[in-house]
């Protein structure tokens, strides 16, 4: 523990004094200590570290207490400035995707990021044409260094510049993703920003270019030769008319401005995307699908076109045609392929898109799924099979249909065999997984019996041998009864 500042001493004694022996403080409160005593508004209170609940903040939660005046606290940024920043060497260029096939703007964002000079880039366009993605390729080709952040809601300052982390029982300033990249002169991209809350405009000064000041630690940042910054979203920043992108928020026309260009990505050409797939299913090492890949992008071509002309609320993007070829790698059929990726959508636009593909590839394979009742039925058949099979496995040993092994049988037929009911459902039901049906029947039987069959010669005076589901799933031994005693014995015992 060290003696905190006297910064922080003023307002823990201010705060004692209007509320005294209290440690949780509302954010009401806290302005009414200012207000009444004067003492500067502790912004390093009101911080994650503090926080309890909403707009609810404990000094406990850093080791400190207001009773009788003790005002020991943890290292704060003020001790330690700016040997906190945690700055690392690892390197954050992306991986390399060598299918990766370049179309759009990927030129024109090749030559900004290229250039070094700081130029802040917007790109919009609908979900899944691959925005995200060309920022990332263009930085692997380019060897550029590239800091993703993924914008929620409740992405606030910190999450963006850093924030005070508790460590080896000291606070120290941790560096969020954009004070590492204007360090590194690194890429920015900050991926769905349409998402954001009004918390993003703490960016307003670093997409100047003018820097950052570090209220935490009081380090002033000024970004490395080659830093820039990169946006993407669904929408202009106007929010979304037609609640396709429910989330996104309008954002101030102050933050938009200070954004040099506006990119707008459509999906690629029929052309590209017949490519894109190809080098796809070529990875998966799928082999003749050439003539699929040009069936998807004409399929794909002709819902757009729909949904462009108000005629249906769905589209198919890009990604999830990529999507449908590694579902087609796994399910060896184009119908189930299209099925398991469209399912999300409505089951009219459902039905729609897969009779529409059945329209463009009159050759696609005819998938029909089991329906549960379909399951059910097949189900009880099994078991009805296993009830009727049941006389005819025994029947089977008395006959001695294993060679060498009759003297075995005969004993163990002495004795009377008993499936239970619950026994007969879990037999079919492992012929059902082991999809053997009923000729798996036997078999099943015989590992169960067994070890049965050959101990039963050196047992005397067992009547019965009773099989339940226990018994079958293996988790215990048949049930042993003998003829002079009632009792119950379990081979096992």
């Amino acid at each position: 523990m060290i003696k905190i500042t006297a910064q922080h001493e003023k307002f823990i004694n201010s705060a004692n004094e209007v509320y005294p022996g209290q440690s949780e403080f509302s954010t009401t409160q806290i302005k009414k200590v200012v207000a009444e005593t004067g003492c500067p508004f502790p912004s390093w209170f009101t911080k994650k570290d503090f926080r309890v609940g909403h707009g609810t903040y404990s000094l406990e939660l850093a080791g400190v207490s207001v009773m009788n005046n003790v005002v020991d606290l943890p290292v704060s940024p003020t001790t330690v400035g700016t040997v906190s920043t945690m700055m690392n060497d690892v390197s954050v260029v992306p991986q390399m995707i060598k299918e990766f096939v370049p179309f759009g703007h990927f030129s024109d964002l090749k030559n900004i990021l290229n250039s070094g000079l700081f130029f802040p880039v917007f790109i919009t366009g609908l979900s899944g044409n691959g925005k995200t993605m060309m920022v990332e390729q263009i930085c692997a080709k380019l060897k550029r260094e590239c800091y993703r952040v993924n914008v929620t809601i409740e992405t606030d300052e910190d999450d963006l510049i850093g924030s005070n982390t508790l460590i080896d029982g000291n606070i120290v300033f941790r560096e969020g993703p954009v004070l590492k990249a204007m360090r590194k002169g690194a890429v920015l991209l900050i991926d769905e920003i349409d998402l954001a809350s009004n918390k993003i405009m703490c960016l307003q000064s670093i997409l100047e270019g003018s820097g950052y000041l570090n209220k935490k630690t009081g380090e002033f940042i000024s970004p490395a030769d080659g830093f820039t910054v990169v946006a993407t979203a669904n929408t202009k920043g106007k929010g979304s008319d037609d609640g396709r992108f429910i989330g996104t928020n309008v954002l101030n026309e102050a933050f938009l401005e200070r954004f040099s260009i506006t990119m707008e990505q459509e999906y690629p050409s029929n052309a590209i995307e017949k490519k894109i797939l190809v080098k796809e299913f070529d990875k998966l090492e799928v082999k003749d699908a050439v003539d699929f890949a040009t069936n998807l992008v004409t399929w794909a071509d002709v819902i757009r076109k729909s949904f462009f002309e108000g005629a249906i609320d769905e589209l198919i993007s890009t990604r999830r045609l990529v999507h449908i070829a590694q579902a087609y790698k796994m399910f060896d059929n184009k119908l189930k392929a299209i099925e398991m990726c469209v399912a999300r959508f409505d089951s009219e636009t459902k039905a729609t898109f897969l009779d529409l593909y059945t329209k463009v590839d009159a050759e696609a394979e005819a998938y029909q799924e089991e329906s549960e009742d379909e399951a059910d039925l097949e189900y009880q058949r099994q078991v009805d099979q296993m009830n009727q099979q049941d006389n005819e496995i025994l029947e089977a040993y008395e006959a001695g249909i294993q060679d060498g092994q009759q003297s075995d049988y005969e004993d163990f037929l002495n004795s009377e065999l008993e499936f239970r009911e619950d026994a007969l459902h879990a037999i079919a039901k492992k012929a059902m997984d082991r999809k053997t049906g009923a000729r798996g029947l036997r078999s099943i039987v015989e590992g169960v019996l067994l070890d049965t069959m050959y101990d039963l010669p050196s047992m005397s005076n067992v009547s019965k041998v009773v099989i339940d589901e226990t018994v079958i799933k293996g988790e215990s031994n048949p049930i042993l009864i003998y003829d002079n005693s009632s009792d119950k014995k379990a081979a096992s015992e």
